[in-house]
């Protein structure tokens, strides 16, 4: 395994179903890579946006997460976490709640909502797109289901994976039909 990432790391998936205000994707899981990085001590947002890069995921940022609940219709976005942790929400108010600490990576897919409910005064972390797609906002307002439905759909699935390149759950689990018998769909973090 490269040393940037941690052979003790977990990989967990979770698949949200819509819901009245968020489309979310009950095709693709988000995938949770639970202390995937070896982050260093300094440096930490480029060493995260570099392995990223490396791997075909750019247009990145470098900041926190929104505190209001956001998906994008157009593209998947990857966020690995450089410093601190946060609570985030995913899915709308009522769906499941995961934290993230320095060194994992949240793949979100496709018209998944997300929120920072809780974070760190240190909290920082870095986003980042399939290809360097640009990203839409959406917020879950009325009248904007339909177009967001018609975009998540025409979404591709990425030709990498953020963190391990040729390999690795995104063209495990996300290639072809999921297997949604072996996802956990609440599981407990």
């Amino acid at each position: 395994m490269a040393p940037h990432l941690n052979a003790s790391s977990e990989v967990k998936q979770i698949i949200i179903p819509g819901n009245q205000k968020f489309p979310n994707n009950i095709d693709l899981p988000v995938i949770v890579y639970q202390a995937i990085l070896n982050v260093p001590a300094s440096g930490e947002s480029e060493f995260i946006k570099g392995i990223f890069e490396q791997n075909g995921w750019s247009n990145s940022w470098t900041d926190s997460i929104y505190t209001y609940h956001h998906y994008h219709s157009n593209t998947h976005e990857v966020v690995g976490v450089s410093r601190g942790r946060c609570m985030l929400l995913l899915g709308g108010d009522d769906s499941i709640l995961t934290t993230l600490e320095k060194g994992d990576v949240v793949l979100i897919p496709a018209g998944v909502s997300h929120k920072n409910v809780g974070s760190s005064d240190d909290f920082e972390c870095v986003g980042a797109y399939p290809k360097g797609a640009d990203y839409d906002m959406m917020r879950g307002e009325p009248g904007e289901r339909e177009l967001a439905e018609q975009n998540i759909k025409a979404v591709p699935i990425p030709e990498t994976d953020p963190v391990f390149g040729n390999m690795g759950p995104v063209l495990e689990h996300w290639s072809g039909q999921t297997n949604k018998k072996a996802i956990e769909t609440r599981p407990q973090f």
